[in-house]
């Protein structure tokens, strides 16, 4: 199977991953959720190739994640903002950071970035939650039921290997 015939697959995971998965694209994200909007300052901060990071930003906005945006007209000049959809990766971009930040410190224990409550002003730390009973989730605590579709999908793949 290639990258490109995940965008086709049932999973949405798979989907996903085709379109998010690659680490420009991730890194590009990090720095909008740091606040970077212009073109310089991403390729600044991510140390992406111009041209990779332009072939990035358009896939961005093609999937209507971010959107541009004119900030100057003499010279003409364009900023990047996350639409809804774009913003809706924050709990994405932060549980990588969380599990980069248990596995990946590099010894010392202080994490680069860490992320502060604005309402009360603590140190916050990504976690899942059910959103009926409260309760703190981990991989254990959960148990995957799949759709119809998926479940076919996953059966032909068997008889096709």
């Amino acid at each position: 199977m290639s990258r490109s015939d995940l965008a086709d697959q049932v999973c949405t995971y798979a989907r996903t991953i085709e379109l998010l998965g690659n680490e420009w694209t991730l890194m590009v994200l990090r720095e909008m959720f740091l606040g970077a909007r212009r073109f310089d300052e991403l390729q600044c901060q991510t140390g992406v190739s111009p041209h990779t990071l332009s072939q990035r930003l358009k896939r961005l906005e093609r999937e209507r994640i971010v959107r541009r945006e004119t900030y100057s007209e003499r010279p003409k000049r364009h900023e990047y903002r996350l639409t809804a959809r774009g913003r809706d990766l924050w709990p994405v971009i932060m549980a990588m950071k969380g599990w980069g930040d248990r596995w990946l410190d590099g010894g010392d224990g202080a994490p680069p970035v860490s992320i502060t409550h604005k309402g009360c002003g603590q140190t916050v730390a990504p976690q899942m939650t059910c959103p009926e009973c409260g309760d703190v989730m981990q991989a254990h605590d959960a148990e995957p039921r799949l759709s119809p579709e998926f479940e076919e999908a996953r059966e032909a793949a068997r008889r096709a290997s």
